[in-house]
């Protein structure tokens, strides 16, 4: 279980997609790889949501599809047996958690309140979902909450987008984010693969604090300001890119090969 969530942790968010219609998982899983992102919650709030995690985890392979707005014992039977890799809830309810960690998945919880991290604690999770963040007070409840809870980690979801993502992926003890802003219904509506993939990249970007300084062509090297973490790391090797680790705030990075 520990291994899914730090893959969750490196890749940092976790686009939460609810589709109507099965038959767009693989493209949309697709677009989500080719923009850096290798996770995804499908939400059960429509109908098609077991089949499609079934599409995606035997389909693409390369994507962690996991399972959000579980509320009940049937429901997390469905998605895991359909090939979910994590669970997720909007609220915490305590057989639904023993439940699923009883099979061996990841279960992420939503959480708002310190009682109901406290009662997820004491069922051995870690990690959990605080939801809905912004509603609930945002980085700052975190924040504030990071004090007595130093061994307890948060994915937050809810009101999260690419102007408050950074605020969020600051704290330490924040895995990931979930946020839809990437994979809004209606661009799935319209099959728009690759405006997700852009906006999915945009926000990896913005993620990882990547800017260029420098850049020599005879060398093919970019001077770069990066954020100093595991994180940067697994997306720069992901794109290809190697670093020099003596240098802490600005990295010289080469193309390892032509992708």
């Amino acid at each position: 279980m520990k291994e899914i969530l730090d893959k969750i942790q490196k890749i940092g968010i976790v686009p939460v997609v609810a589709l109507d219609d099965a038959g767009d998982a693989v493209d949309l899983a697709n677009a989500l790889i080719g923009g850096g992102l290798g996770a995804v919650e499908v939400t059960f709030r429509t109908d098609a949501a077991e089949e499609a995690i079934r599409i995606i985890a035997e389909s693409v392979p390369d994507i962690i599809v996991g399972a959000g707005t579980v509320t009940t014992i049937k429901m997390a039977d469905r998605a895991i047996d359909a090939g979910a890799k994590f669970i997720v809830s909007p609220g915490f309810n305590p057989d639904v958690t023993k439940h699923v960690i009883s099979r061996g998945v990841p279960m992420i919880p939503g959480c708002a309140t310190p009682g109901e991290m406290e009662q997820a604690m004491a069922l051995g999770l870690d990690t959990v979902k605080f939801f809905p963040a912004e509603q609930n007070g945002g980085a700052g409840m975190l924040r504030a909450l990071s004090g007595p809870y130093r061994n307890l980690n948060w994915m937050p979801t809810g009101g999260i987008n690419a102007d408050n993502l950074s605020e969020y992926l600051s704290l330490p003890q924040v895995i990931a984010c979930g946020g839809t802003w990437m994979v809004k219904k209606d661009l799935i509506a319209q099959k728009k693969w690759d405006e997700i993939s852009s906006l999915c990249n945009e926000a990896v970007m913005k993620m990882i604090g990547l800017q260029v300084k420098k850049i020599d062509s005879e060398k093919g090297t970019l001077d770069v300001c990066v954020r100093d973490n595991e994180r940067t790391r697994y997306h720069l090797e992901r794109m290809g890119l190697s670093f020099d680790d003596n240098r802490r705030r600005s990295w010289e990075l080469s193309l390892l090969s032509e992708k």
